[in-house]
Protein backbone atom coordinates (compact mmCIF):
# COMPACT_ATOMS: atom_id res chain seq x y z
CA UNK A 1 0.00 0.00 0.00
CA UNK A 2 1.14 3.52 -0.80
CA UNK A 3 -0.50 6.66 0.60
CA UNK A 4 -0.26 9.53 -1.88
CA UNK A 5 -0.60 13.29 -1.46
CA UNK A 6 -1.12 14.89 -4.88
CA UNK A 7 -0.56 18.61 -5.33
CA UNK A 8 -0.02 20.91 -8.29
CA UNK A 9 0.29 24.51 -9.37
CA UNK A 10 1.82 25.93 -6.22
CA UNK A 11 3.17 28.91 -8.20
CA UNK A 12 5.66 29.63 -5.41
CA UNK A 13 3.15 29.22 -2.56
CA UNK A 14 2.56 26.56 0.06
CA UNK A 15 0.91 26.93 3.45
CA UNK A 16 0.63 24.96 6.65
CA UNK A 17 -2.72 23.43 5.64
CA UNK A 18 -1.05 21.65 2.72
CA UNK A 19 1.94 20.60 4.81
CA UNK A 20 -0.32 19.20 7.55
CA UNK A 21 -2.16 16.97 5.05
CA UNK A 22 1.13 15.77 3.57
CA UNK A 23 2.38 14.57 6.96
CA UNK A 24 0.13 11.51 6.69
CA UNK A 25 1.31 10.24 3.29
CA UNK A 26 4.14 8.01 2.07
CA UNK A 27 4.63 9.84 -1.21
CA UNK A 28 4.18 13.44 -2.35
CA UNK A 29 3.52 14.04 -6.03
CA UNK A 30 3.74 17.58 -7.44
CA UNK A 31 2.25 17.81 -10.94
CA UNK A 32 4.13 20.91 -12.08
CA UNK A 33 4.18 24.71 -11.94
CA UNK A 34 6.27 24.74 -8.78
CA UNK A 35 7.08 28.40 -9.30
CA UNK A 36 9.78 28.71 -6.67
CA UNK A 37 11.90 25.73 -5.61
CA UNK A 38 11.77 26.96 -1.99
CA UNK A 39 8.22 25.55 -1.93
CA UNK A 40 9.74 22.07 -2.10
CA UNK A 41 11.97 22.78 0.92
CA UNK A 42 8.79 23.07 3.01
CA UNK A 43 7.53 19.60 2.09
CA UNK A 44 7.69 17.12 4.97
CA UNK A 45 10.84 15.00 5.09
CA UNK A 46 11.04 11.23 4.97
CA UNK A 47 8.67 10.98 2.01
CA UNK A 48 9.19 9.78 -1.54
CA UNK A 49 8.82 12.88 -3.71
CA UNK A 50 7.84 12.64 -7.36
CA UNK A 51 8.02 16.12 -8.82
CA UNK A 52 7.70 17.35 -12.39
CA UNK A 53 8.03 20.78 -13.93
CA UNK A 54 5.32 22.81 -15.60
CA UNK A 55 5.12 25.59 -18.13
CA UNK A 56 5.97 28.38 -15.65
CA UNK A 57 9.01 26.68 -14.15
CA UNK A 58 12.45 28.14 -14.81
CA UNK A 59 15.66 26.60 -16.09
CA UNK A 60 16.87 25.67 -12.59
CA UNK A 61 13.67 23.71 -11.94
CA UNK A 62 13.95 22.02 -15.36
CA UNK A 63 17.52 20.98 -14.58
CA UNK A 64 16.39 19.52 -11.24
CA UNK A 65 13.17 17.75 -12.21
CA UNK A 66 11.75 16.03 -15.30
CA UNK A 67 8.80 17.18 -17.40
CA UNK A 68 7.15 13.75 -17.17
CA UNK A 69 7.25 10.68 -14.95
CA UNK A 70 6.08 7.24 -16.09
CA UNK A 71 6.20 4.61 -13.35
CA UNK A 72 4.58 1.61 -11.71
CA UNK A 73 3.48 1.46 -8.07
CA UNK A 74 1.72 -1.53 -6.50
CA UNK A 75 1.12 -2.88 -10.02
CA UNK A 76 -0.53 0.35 -11.23
CA UNK A 77 0.90 1.99 -14.36
CA UNK A 78 1.07 5.76 -13.80
CA UNK A 79 1.95 8.82 -15.85
CA UNK A 80 2.47 12.33 -14.46
CA UNK A 81 2.62 15.22 -16.93
CA UNK A 82 1.74 18.86 -16.34
CA UNK A 83 -0.28 19.68 -19.46
CA UNK A 84 -2.38 16.76 -20.66
CA UNK A 85 -5.77 18.23 -21.53
CA UNK A 86 -8.73 16.30 -20.13
CA UNK A 87 -11.03 13.49 -21.21
CA UNK A 88 -11.92 13.19 -24.03
CA UNK A 89 -9.80 16.09 -25.38
CA UNK A 90 -6.18 15.46 -24.59
CA UNK A 91 -3.13 17.38 -25.76
CA UNK A 92 -1.60 15.97 -28.94
CA UNK A 93 0.34 12.78 -28.26
CA UNK A 94 -1.06 12.04 -24.79
CA UNK A 95 -3.48 9.29 -25.89
CA UNK A 96 -0.62 7.57 -27.71
CA UNK A 97 1.57 7.69 -24.59
CA UNK A 98 -1.26 6.32 -22.43
CA UNK A 99 -1.89 3.46 -24.84
CA UNK A 100 1.79 2.68 -25.46
CA UNK A 101 2.60 2.53 -21.73
CA UNK A 102 -0.71 0.87 -20.78
CA UNK A 103 -1.22 3.72 -18.31
CA UNK A 104 -4.01 3.16 -15.78
CA UNK A 105 -3.66 6.47 -13.93
CA UNK A 106 -2.87 9.77 -15.66
CA UNK A 107 -2.02 12.66 -13.34
CA UNK A 108 -1.76 16.23 -14.56
CA UNK A 109 -2.07 19.82 -13.41
CA UNK A 110 -2.17 23.12 -15.33
CA UNK A 111 -5.92 23.79 -15.41
CA UNK A 112 -6.22 24.69 -11.68
CA UNK A 113 -9.49 22.71 -11.77
CA UNK A 114 -9.81 19.65 -9.56
CA UNK A 115 -11.14 16.82 -11.69
CA UNK A 116 -11.17 13.03 -11.39
CA UNK A 117 -12.74 11.07 -14.22
CA UNK A 118 -12.47 7.53 -15.57
CA UNK A 119 -11.90 7.56 -19.32
CA UNK A 120 -13.58 4.39 -20.62
CA UNK A 121 -12.11 4.78 -24.10
CA UNK A 122 -8.56 4.59 -22.71
CA UNK A 123 -9.34 2.47 -19.64
CA UNK A 124 -7.48 5.09 -17.60
CA UNK A 125 -8.31 7.16 -14.53
CA UNK A 126 -7.61 10.87 -15.04
CA UNK A 127 -6.67 12.98 -11.97
CA UNK A 128 -6.01 16.68 -11.68
CA UNK A 129 -5.70 17.91 -8.08
CA UNK A 130 -6.43 21.55 -8.94
CA UNK A 131 -4.07 24.15 -7.47
CA UNK A 132 -2.62 24.72 -3.99
CA UNK A 133 -1.28 28.16 -4.89
CA UNK A 134 -2.72 31.64 -4.79
CA UNK A 135 -1.99 32.56 -8.43
CA UNK A 136 -4.63 31.81 -11.07
CA UNK A 137 -8.34 32.00 -11.71
CA UNK A 138 -9.45 29.12 -9.45
CA UNK A 139 -11.74 29.94 -6.55
CA UNK A 140 -10.95 27.06 -4.19
CA UNK A 141 -7.45 25.71 -3.55
CA UNK A 142 -7.49 21.90 -3.65
CA UNK A 143 -5.36 18.78 -3.43
CA UNK A 144 -6.02 15.02 -3.57
CA UNK A 145 -5.23 12.26 -1.09
CA UNK A 146 -5.54 8.58 -1.97
CA UNK A 147 -4.04 5.14 -1.55
CA UNK A 148 -2.77 2.66 -4.09
CA UNK A 149 -3.47 -0.91 -3.02
CA UNK A 150 -2.97 -3.87 -5.37
CA UNK A 151 -3.11 -1.72 -8.54
CA UNK A 152 -6.28 0.06 -7.43
CA UNK A 153 -7.00 3.59 -6.22
CA UNK A 154 -8.66 3.50 -2.79
CA UNK A 155 -9.91 6.08 -0.29
CA UNK A 156 -9.71 9.00 -2.71
CA UNK A 157 -10.66 12.35 -1.25
CA UNK A 158 -10.57 15.95 -2.33
CA UNK A 159 -9.15 18.34 0.26
CA UNK A 160 -10.40 21.92 0.06
CA UNK A 161 -7.71 24.22 1.41
CA UNK A 162 -9.68 27.45 1.41
CA UNK A 163 -10.43 30.12 -1.13
CA UNK A 164 -7.65 31.61 -3.23
CA UNK A 165 -6.57 35.00 -1.97
CA UNK A 166 -7.96 34.52 1.53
Amino acid sequence: MAKIGLISDSHGYIDQKVIDHLQEVDEIWHAGDIGDLRVLENLPGGKVKRIITGNIDDQLARQSFPEEIWMEIEGLQIGIIHIAGKPPRYVKGIKEKINHRKTQLLVCGHSHICKVEFDKTLNCLYMNPGAIGQHGFHVMRTMLLFEIINAKIQNLRVVELGKRGV
